[in-house]
């Protein structure tokens, strides 16, 4: 079984400006990203898609692939299914894993699990929702791209905290000084 991750990123962010290009742990939210699932075994290739010609540069020498989306899977309100539609077109799979970088702190155990019940029902999804997977033909047929179908499963081990605003990210960068991995990651 072939599966392609991937990690989604686009320059743009309303709410915290250049957020996938800001720092954890002194790495980039989106190289960070691309770097857990290129050491995951389970992974056999990594792709990131944006729009971003900085996004791509900066995930340079993880080896990953950089898909450039078009204009029209770049926007702010464009949901995901489209974009890993996109993905699977591109880089045929069996099934595709995404690792949504706003969650930085998720241990590798998860994208197993992910996999495991993404293979058992066609599509799962981690709660937190750090880790979305499908199966190609659940993908490729996906109906309306905004109700989630997904078989969720919850993993206390994935750092709860999405980063979406400043106070987000400096809320993980405490919780990481205070010592999470203990709980987290």
């Amino acid at each position: 079984m072939k599966v392609v991750g991937s990690v989604i990123a686009r320059l743009g962010s309303k709410r915290l400006p250049f957020k996938n290009l800001l720092p954890f742990d002194g790495v980039p939210l989106v190289r960070r990203a691309v770097e857990f699932l290129c050491d995951c075994p389970e992974v056999d290739e990594v792709v990131v898609s944006t729009e971003s010609e900085l996004i791509a540069r900066t995930c340079h020498g993880t080896g990953a692939k950089v898909l450039i989306r078009p204009d029209d899977l770049a926007g702010d309100e464009v949901a995901s299914i489209p974009v890993f539609q996109h993905v699977v077109e591109n880089f045929p799979c069996d099934l595709h894993l995404n690792y949504n970088c706003n969650f930085p702190v998720c241990p590798p155990e998860v994208v197993g699990r992910a996999i495991e019940v993404a293979t058992e029902t066609g599509e799962s999804l981690s709660d937190p929702f750090a880790i979305w997977a499908q199966t190609s033909e659940r993908l490729l047929n996906y109906g309306d791209p905004f109700d989630i179908t997904a078989t969720r499963f919850q993993d206390d081990r994935i750092c709860p905290v999405d980063v979406h605003e400043e106070a987000d990210l400096l809320e993980i960068h405490r919780l990481h000084q205070q010592g999470f991995s203990e709980k987290w990651g």
